[in-house]
């Protein structure tokens, strides 16, 4: 009888005993020894609000694998900008935390900061619809301090270990790399329809948060809570956000879609030119100060659950320092592509605390500059280089630059009478907060209701930002070629809002599904609107940095651009001149330098149009591009100006002076007051809400 032998598993034949790694005969998760995995959702932690256990096998594994995916590129946040600054403190600070940098009235601290999109590689475009990082180091005096935020204060996942999910998900398909820097596709849309924690942060996805009009008109938040000490010893539990000082605003979708092709460098060109040409952005640093209670919640919301914000309405955000950008990088790759952050760069007065996802970052971050940076020496690169006094004992390793010398690279030691000059007083020491509980992974309690602050957003919004969610809903899940995934989104949303799932219910075509039913997952519980969470103006803001093209003819009035030059050039204001033509425009003896012809503009450059006398029956006047132009600012709630025959020209594309933000003038001179006025409000906010079809700002 012949000897059988065993099956052998062969990788390119699998079979269903042996299926091939991620094939759909493969029906449990396991790690990549073969190990059966019991849950990849909760990471182990000392009960079930304690601090994540090192012995997390699987979370080491399944995030050390996610960090070393991509070589040399970041996984996330590959494509970015940055720029040099100082962060001055106001002092106010002191009374919550002993960090030097934040507690010193006056204080200045170099600092580098670094923008970027979260998915898209380095090659796409800066205007897509997605999260924004918004990270800055610190070099203070008593070491770095790195504040590794967000432009959005929460996030899609509870807990660190799904991190490597919900990128996977949001990342182009595998199998054909597209689409590139965009979650309109079925695995991001499958996977936050299935884990309800991300409804919250879905809702700021969907929102014009993610295309911001500019780094520089950009919020920032810290997203989790930190536990700041103070110098008698009292403790709090703290949010930080940076609040910039030329308001918060964004652009409508198609502008962001516009703005794709016509310059993908739209927000890192925004960012240089606007330092080069001495309006250096500025943002204060904000806290937003807590009880430090033994269960660490504030009004009912649990501030270690990462899709949580804390209403400034119950908690004021108070402003503690000003951070101002005032260099561009001499280098991208030297400084803003090696520049590493790290959640675990802390400083005397600043603590973590036990969420979850802070607690995976304190992993993660280091782990990933091992690969990124080819070794553990990267804190020596000029870009991470601390401007405190370094005297460790690491030694070696790749890319080592520092010369050492001794022999005993320990303390305390005899051989070189080197006694160990560390204390208490003058160094770091962990705050001995209390650990207990079961070993486990755990899902508290407090982590479940995954609706109200969803809700919170959606009833926060002004209609006409209601609108603009709903279309970008419509618009995501109508890229989605699964109807599951589809009617399983709506029903998350239904949860929600009933109005909310109805209106892109109707969008899609689809009919609304009953509201989802999950167990172990609460709410919505009724929410009162925050005006916080709005980006509407509800007063004029800085026109720093706005943008106003103004198109003239040879032969036309040429005035009216010096005299905007002359009013709006204090405030930081730019204008430009579009002509149809290139070189200079000509009127008597006036001449003009043309900076934009039609040809080599489109409407998403400008935050204004204004058409100047003696343009109408010209080249310029004529172009069909001009109407596309004054047609797509007209769209998108920007201010359109005419003086003279230049009525002419928007009458051509059916716009009569009478239209909310459209103004025609006789005069150049007329047309500053209504200019001014509009650009401090950013938009005309009722033509964009009469074109969304809603009632009300």
């Amino acid at each position: 009888m012949a000897e059988q032998t065993p099956p052998t598993y062969d990788p390119r034949h699998p079979s269903p005993e042996h299926p091939r790694r991620g094939e759909a005969g493969s029906r449990r998760l396991t790690t990549a020894q073969g190990l059966r995995v019991d849950d990849t959702d909760r990471s182990l932690t000392a009960g079930p609000r304690g601090p994540v256990l090192l012995e997390d096998h699987h979370l080491r594994e399944k995030i050390t694998h996610f960090d070393h995916e991509r070589i040399p590129e970041r996984v996330v946040h590959a494509r970015g900008y940055g720029a040099r600054g100082t962060f001055r403190a106001y002092g106010n600070a002191a009374s919550v935390t002993k960090a030097a940098f934040l507690a010193t009235a006056d204080e200045e601290t170099e600092v580098f900061v670094r923008f970027s999109t979260v998915l898209g590689s380095r090659g796409s475009a800066d205007t897509v619809r997605d999260v924004r990082g918004f990270a800055t180091k610190f070099f203070t005096r008593e070491g770095v301090f790195d504040l590794v935020g967000n432009n959005m204060p929460v996030f899609f996942v509870q807990d660190a270990i799904k991190f490597p999910d919900i990128i996977h998900a949001g990342k182009p398909h595998p199998h054909r790399e597209i689409p590139q820097a965009q979650t309109a596709h079925d695995t991001f849309w499958d996977f936050v329809s299935q884990h309800t924690e991300s409804a919250h942060m879905v809702m700021w996805a969907m929102s014009d948060r993610a295309i911001p009009r500019s780094y520089r008109t950009m919020e920032g938040f810290g997203v989790h809570t930190f536990r700041l000490e103070a110098a008698d010893g009292t403790t709090s539990l703290v949010k930080l956000h940076w609040k910039p000082l030329l308001g918060t605003h964004s652009q409508v979708w198609e502008e962001a879609q516009i703005t794709q092709g016509a310059d993908p460098d739209f927000h890192r060109r925004d960012l240089a030119e606007a330092i080069d040409s001495g309006a250096f952005p500025q943002w204060e640093l904000g806290l937003q100060v807590m009880p430090d209670t033994p269960d660490e919640t504030f009004e009912g919301i649990d501030l270690l659950d990462p899709t949580n914000i804390v209403p400034e309405e119950l908690c004021p955000v108070q402003r503690v320092g000003l951070l101002t950008l005032h260099q561009n990088p001499d280098n991208y790759f030297a400084e803003t592509e090696q520049v590493a952050f790290h959640v675990g760069h802390l400083v005397p007065g600043i603590h973590v605390t036990n969420d979850p996802l802070m607690q995976g970052r304190l992993f993660s971050y280091l782990d990933t500059q091992l690969s990124r940076l080819g070794g553990p020496n990267f804190a020596q690169l000029p870009v991470n280089r601390p401007r405190a006094e370094v005297d460790s004992n690491l030694r070696d390793g790749m890319h080592q630059t520092e010369v050492h010398t001794g022999v005993a690279v320990y303390k305390p030691n005899a051989v070189e009478d080197d006694e160990p000059t560390a204390s208490p007083e003058d160094g770091f020491v962990t705050l001995p907060t209390p650990v207990s509980g079961e070993k486990g992974r755990h899902h508290p309690v407090s982590f479940r209701d995954h609706f109200t602050q969803a809700r919170l957003f959606w009833v926060s919004m002004s209609p006409v930002e209601q609108a603009h969610i709903v279309e970008a809903y419509t618009f995501e899940l109508g890229k989605c070629f699964s109807q599951e995934i589809r009617t399983r989104e709506l029903s998350v949303l239904a949860r929600i809002d009933t109005d909310l799932a109805a209106r892109v219910a109707a969008g899609l075509g689809v009919p609304v599904p009953p509201p989802l039913e999950k167990e172990g997952v609460t709410g919505p519980e009724e929410a009162e609107p925050s005006p916080a969470l709005s980006q509407l103006p509800t007063e004029p803001g800085r026109v720093d940095g706005r943008v106003v093209g103004v198109l003239v003819a040879d032969g036309g009035d040429l005035s009216v651009v010096e005299r905007l030059r002359s009013a709006l050039g204090d405030d930081g204001a730019v204008v430009r001149v579009v002509a149809a033509h290139g070189g200079e425009v000509t009127s008597a003896d006036t001449a003009l330098t043309v900076e934009r012809t039609l040809l080599t503009t489109r409407s998403v450059e400008y935050d204004a149009v204004v058409v100047a006398d003696g343009t109408a029956g010209t080249p310029a006047g004529d172009d069909a591009r001009t109407a596309v132009l004054i047609q797509e600012a007209f769209r998108h709630g920007k201010p359109i100006l005419a003086s003279g025959d230049g009525a002419q020209v928007l009458a051509a594309v059916g716009l009569n002076g009478r239209e909310p933000g459209v103004h025609v003038v006789e005069q150049a001179a007329d047309v500053l007051g209504p200019l001014r006025q509009d650009l401090a409000m950013h938009r005309s906010w009722e033509r964009l809400a009469a074109l969304a079809g809603v009632t009300g700002r």
